[in-house]
């Protein structure tokens, strides 16, 4: 064991004995270290290593029956519980669809993969946790008291890597390039792109096509597409679907991975900087102190104008985009459209 891994073990148990509740991710970046350098010190207490490839992992896991899918960046946390469906993969990408669990997977970045069982306040917990080159979580998968614990450890066994050294090597991540300078944009031909767009999905590529940032996209559309509201919009929105029982979809995503949930929320929290839907099945920690900018957003669709909520960073990144419930080549809810355009009338 290295120096540098002697002293991150350390470090960590001296952290949790201080603070017991505190989180594997706050403590990386007190000890100026990654959540996965962390729990690679664990490998063989606790922790295994395992090995791709992933979608082979990610293939076998609806077979153990209700998990809890985690899904999160800096400032937002999605959890959803339910039954993963079948995988579909078309390259590096890809694609579960269902009610509970509803996930668009990014598989090049994936690089680490561990099983982990720990003792919590609760009880003893196992999970599947994947991380990226640079350390960062990719997508977690708990188990909860209604999974086959039995095909969970034998899940575990079958993707068990040949290596249970402890330690990782990461690579920091690139960093982000900055936007071009708004001039170098043409934002008449951006806006009449937007005009144009026939799919959300459409729309990265029209960002691409401009190479324009999608915060500055949101600016230099104009209101006719994109309006800046207020940083607690999310916050009254959430408390409006909440008292109005609208269902919603809410879209949190990284570089690996974006989870979706679609239906109602209900019980809302607000805990010191977080604002949180603690449901059943679902559950949204939403750090407003680090939301940058708000907007509600209009796409044109053949299916009609598609309205969303998105939030973004200090570093400009998208954290987490809101929509009403729907389907491909169904128009958007009314009740929804009215509720997202109230913000920007209020602006």
């Amino acid at each position: 064991m290295t120096e540098r891994l002697r002293n991150l073990a350390k470090g960590w148990v001296d952290l949790l004995a201080q603070e017991p509740s505190l989180r594997i991710r706050d403590a990386a970046k007190r000890l100026n270290a990654t959540e996965a350098e962390l729990v690679a010190t664990r490998v063989g207490n606790g922790v295994q290593r395992l090995k791709g490839p992933w979608p082979e992992i990610i293939k076998v896991v609806p077979r153990l029956g209700e998990v809890m899918a985690l899904t999160r960046n800096d400032q937002v946390v999605h959890e959803r519980h339910g039954t993963y469906g079948e995988l579909s993969v078309n390259g590096h990408v890809g694609l579960i669809v269902g009610d509970d669990i509803d996930l668009r997977i990014f598989f090049g970045p994936w690089r680490h993969g561990f099983a982990v069982s720990e003792e919590t306040r609760s009880g003893p917990r196992q999970s599947l946790q994947f991380f990226d080159g640079a350390g960062q979580a990719v997508h977690k998968i708990y188990a909860t008291n209604y999974t086959d614990k039995a095909g969970f450890d034998a899940l575990v066994q079958l993707c068990r890597h040949e290596n249970q050294d402890a330690g990782i090597e990461v690579v920091p991540a690139a960093a982000k390039p900055s936007p071009r300078p708004d001039s170098e944009i043409d934002a008449a031909a951006l806006r009449t792109g937007w005009s144009e767009l026939q799919d959300t999905h459409d729309f990265f590529g029209l960002l691409r096509k401009h190479k324009a940032d999608r915060e500055q996209a949101m600016r230099l559309a104009g209101p006719e597409f994109a309006m800046q509201v207020p940083n607690d919009t999310a916050r009254r929105m959430l408390q409006s679907a909440s008292a109005s029982e609208l269902p919603i979809m809410v879209f949190v995503g990284n570089p690996g991975m974006i989870q979706i949930h679609t239906g109602p929320v209900k019980k809302l929290v607000e805990t010191g900087p977080w604002f949180n839907v603690l449901d059943p099945m679902f559950n949204l920690h939403l750090r407003e102190d680090t939301i940058q900018t708000s907007w509600v957003v209009r796409k044109p669709t053949r299916d009609g104008v598609v309205t969303s909520i998105e939030l973004f960073d200090r570093a400009g990144d998208l954290t987490v985009s809101f929509f009403g419930k729907r389907k491909p080549g169904i128009p958007e809810q009314l009740p929804w459209r009215e509720l997202a355009e109230s913000f920007a009338r209020a602006a």
